[in-house]
């Protein structure tokens, strides 16, 4: 879905808004007093609602130019998020370098979960491009979840898993980073809204790791903002 039903200046201002909100690990209510120094009302229930709005429409449609075309090794792990008071479980796939696969937020933390997430990894990327070992930590539901998908034809035959302890280690301080932009939220009030935040802020995550400076033309930040803007039909001079 474009935005035909607001003016330029509006839509840059949207899509100004939540990516500030996903990229510096602020609060709405502090979105809506630097909104105020800049001479603009808006109320940070607002500002929750183009979040929820735009920021799974930005990773959507980002998703084309972050994509990485090679997956020699990947590192699987998941996380813990807080969703209405109970813990839920962020599975997340980074390669060796530290750049994002693909991630997935799950109620449970099983088998089914686990197959879900890497099923969806895998369809993500070009057959040529699936990964030849995937590294997780000890939990017993990996490796079950990576057989049947190579049953079914969905994970290369020979695609090494393996359990490396310290390998694992780049993920794990990649949670770290990604936290610090959850943290502030203290907590979400249902999955649906928690997934459709944490799209926004894995990825301005990879903006941040250079995922997608090949796209920037060399502008930096003014690239990024141009990318973002282009993708909803918003042309900056």
């Amino acid at each position: 879905m474009m935005l035909p039903e607001i003016e330029s200046v509006r839509g840059e201002i949207i899509l100004g808004c939540v990516r500030w909100y996903c990229k510096y690990g602020i609060s709405y209510r502090d979105l809506e007093e630097m909104m105020l120094e800049r001479g603009l009302e808006v109320d940070h229930t607002t500002l929750y609602r183009w979040v929820q709005h735009y920021a799974p429409e930005m990773e959507k449609r980002l998703r084309w130019f972050w994509k990485p075309t090679m997956g020699y090794s990947w590192r699987v792990d998941e996380t813990y998020v807080k969703v209405k008071g109970k813990w839920t479980y962020l599975y997340r796939a980074i390669d060796k370098r530290g750049h994002t696969i693909d991630f997935y937020l799950s109620p449970t933390r099983n088998m089914k979960a686990a197959k879900q997430f890497l099923g969806k990894a895998l369809r993500s990327i070009k057959p040529w491009g699936h990964p030849q070992t995937i590294n997780t930590d000890k939990a017993p539901t990996f490796g079950p979840a990576i057989d049947e998908l190579k049953k079914e034809g969905k994970c290369p035959e020979d695609t090494i898993h393996r359990q490396v302890k310290y390998l694992n280690n780049i993920i794990e301080a990649d949670h770290g980073k990604l936290k610090r932009l959850i943290n502030p939220v203290r907590g979400f009030k249902s999955l649906k809204t928690a997934y459709a935040t944490i799209k926004g802020f894995e990825l301005m995550r990879m903006f941040r790791k250079g995922q997608l400076d090949i796209w920037k033309s060399g502008q930096g930040l003014i690239g990024e903002i141009r990318l973002v803007e282009r993708q909803f039909g918003i042309y900056s001079a």
